[in-house]
């Protein structure tokens, strides 16, 4: 058992938390291959809706890669990032809905992970960073492409270019960030906003999910047949006619996930 990481489920929530404290729970390859696994294990369990990840203590989020790794990879270091960035690929594909509670440094290819997620609930203690071109390097798990993409692309030079950090005040205000509470807050509120989501239609919220990722890339009228195909799949299926009969009967819908 791998104990870098602690795997839990409540319910409809699975809670991943980095378990490195003593390394600011920086990313190593055993994390990296556990992450992994557990992804695709969670591919196949019908009952988990949301996932939350985390790190462990009050300090750190994920504070990036492992330095010491990519040095000593050599000539191999090409190769593992690619299996860094096929695996938050993973993550940001992944039919659950996948939420970051960044409780401290989200830095490097800990950031990276955090936008591999679907939002990220913040701590006002979170900072936020991509420093690799302070060691002449540059991220590689998906950085230069998804943060631009959430935070506007000045926004995402200027990080990348000096290294700067931004605040959880910084960060919502560019849209990097969803929610801010105080540390102490962060795991009851995040718990609270996965459990509010776990409620809600999982067939739906996989077709929603896929409907954002698939046409935000693609030109308005592509991504309008986009939602329609999904559309299409979520209006024929059993979650939709359960939730419209508890509408009228005015009870709580019971959802199958089909």
């Amino acid at each position: 058992m791998n104990d870098e990481i602690i795997f839990e489920k409540d319910g409809g929530v699975a809670f991943i938390t980095i378990n490195r404290e003593a390394a600011l729970n920086a990313l190593n390859s055993s994390i990296m291959q556990r992450l992994d696994a557990i992804f695709t294990e969670l591919e196949k369990d019908e009952d988990v809706v949301v996932v939350v990840i985390t790190g462990a203590g009050k300090k750190s989020f994920v504070a990036g890669a492992d330095v010491k790794e990519i040095q000593d990879a050599g000539e191999g270091r090409t190769a593992l990032i690619t299996r860094g960035q096929h695996i938050f690929s993973k993550i940001r594909n992944c039919s659950k809905i996948v939420v970051a509670a960044v409780n401290g440094y989200a830095l490097g290819g800990g950031l990276e992970l955090a936008v591999a997620c679907d939002i990220r609930i913040a701590s006002d203690n979170a900072r936020f960073g991509l420093p690799e071109a302070k060691l002449g390097l540059m991220p590689g798990y998906g950085g230069t492409q998804m943060v631009p993409r959430l935070a506007g692309i000045g926004t995402a030079k200027y990080m990348m270019f000096t290294g700067d950090m931004l605040s959880a005040a910084q960060a919502e205000q560019c849209g990097l960030v969803q929610k801010v509470f105080s540390p102490e807050s962060l795991p009851e509120e995040t718990l609270a906003i996965a459990r509010k989501i776990a409620a809600n239609g999982p067939f739906a919220l996989g077709a929603i999910k896929r409907a954002i990722n698939r046409g935000v890339e693609a030109d308005i009228d592509t991504a309008l047949k986009v939602e329609l195909e999904e559309y299409d799949k979520v209006a024929h299926s059993q979650d939709a006619m359960a939730g419209m009969e508890a509408f009228f009967a005015k009870k709580v819908p019971t959802f199958t996930g089909r």
